[in-house]
């Protein structure tokens, strides 16, 4: 594996992937798709789906994605799941002609672990990055609003950094990702209104928005109710605190 392309593709609708990124799925030698187990087998027909739209004609490679170990403390947890992904990669792609094409949802840079992995891989092969739509600006689109106010500062983190750190000082807009817990319950809602969204940019979004007091119960109703669904959710909000 001489080179590596890892190739943002937005938060699920073929449409999402540029022309950058097409043109990469079609020059591509060999194409990675990761398997998450029963009940994400959407995930992978997905993926399948954006190749067969960009007319890719490269041999497909699965390989199971590994469980990360609950037992272990957070950093631990995550630094022994890298490895054994990257480990997973090694071993899937013996033999594999390059370019190896991987196809990331959103984008490669903004909170994914992707560019972390691969820098495991020995001999470490050249890389490529094609950015995608991240699900910040799928999120602004869908329910039509502008991602910052104006002249104003826009902070993105974790439900993890919200649950543990609550509301940054000084933050005026809060993008909040990687959330599976609706950690926004952890705010006081005085003031701050909330744009959710799920499966942004699919035939099956979701999106709810209102004042945080208003709409927090329909926002875990619908999240719970679209994952029973699907068998999981990828979703994201914004808040913002609301002028004097």
């Amino acid at each position: 594996m001489d080179e590596l392309w890892l190739i943002g593709i937005g938060t699920g609708s073929p449409a999402h992937l540029t022309l950058e990124g097409r043109d990469a799925l079609r020059a591509a030698r060999t194409l990675l798709i990761p398997l998450k187990g029963p009940g994400k087998d959407d995930l992978a027909e997905l993926r399948l789906a954006i190749l067969e739209a960009a007319g890719a004609p490269g041999r497909v490679v699965p390989f199971e994605m590994p469980t990360r170990d609950e037992s272990l403390p957070y950093s631990a947890r995550v630094e022994a799941w890298h490895d054994e992904i990257a480990r997973r990669w090694t071993h899937a792609l013996a033999g594999a002609e390059g370019p190896v094409a991987l196809l990331v949802w959103g984008d490669p840079g903004l909170y994914d672990s992707t560019l972390r992995i691969a820098a495991r891989l020995i001999p470490a092969p050249k890389l490529r990055v094609v950015p995608g739509v991240t699900a910040l600006q799928a999120l602004t689109a869908a329910h039509a609003i502008p991602f910052n106010t104006v002249n104003g500062p826009v902070t993105v983190t974790t439900g993890r950094n919200l649950r543990d750190q609550g509301w940054p000082e000084g933050a005026e807009t809060l993008v909040v990702m990687l959330d599976g817990q609706c950690s926004f319950q952890a705010l006081d809602p005085d003031g701050l209104d909330i744009w959710w969204g799920g499966f942004l940019g699919m035939p099956e979004q979701v999106l709810v928005s209102g004042a945080l007091a208003d709409v927090s119960a329909e926002i875990i109703r619908t999240r719970a109710a679209a994952r029973a669904a699907h068998g999981w959710i990828m979703d994201t909000y914004l808040l913002r605190r609301r002028a004097p």
